[in-house]
């Protein structure tokens, strides 16, 4: 494992040439960590043949509607959402367009992960803000 300090990230670097890069806050950091550790890899006598190939496979991003959301009454009308407050605090709603899931807590707050581009997340964030104003169940 490697870790940089500027961007702020932690890579796992596999054998067979892979990399997992996690912690960078945007695309761009991503870019630049692998950037980065190429150049330390090549400092170090490790041959690299080609350009690396950045796949981003998912983006974990928060958000917040800045408003109270009626969990029990927006698990009763979103569609295939899941609420069980006993288990988990938040409603956990699975968005087929962008396809993310969005954990949706009560507060306002909103945990988006699987996206696999920055719009994605922005998409997805004003597309369940509209909805839930819509439903009635944000209280601003």
């Amino acid at each position: 494992m490697l870790r940089l300090k500027k961007p702020k990230t932690a890579t796992l670097i596999f054998s067979s040439g892979k990399m997992v890069c996690t912690g960078a806050k945007s695309e761009a950091e991503v870019n630049r960590a692998v950037n980065t550790i190429i150049r330390v890899l090549k400092k170090h006598g490790i041959n690299i043949k080609s350009k690396p190939k950045v796949e981003i496979q998912n983006i974990v991003a928060s958000a917040n509607l800045k408003a109270s959301v009626d969990l029990e009454k927006a698990a009763r009308l979103l569609e295939g959402a899941m609420y069980e407050p006993e288990q988990f605090p938040g409603l956990i709603y699975r968005m087929s367009d962008p396809r993310v899931v969005l954990l949706i807590f009560s507060s306002g707050k909103i945990v988006c992960t699987g996206a696999r581009k920055e719009e994605e997340v922005s998409v997805a964030v004003n597309k369940i803000y509209n909805l839930l104003r819509e439903l009635d169940v944000l209280y601003i």
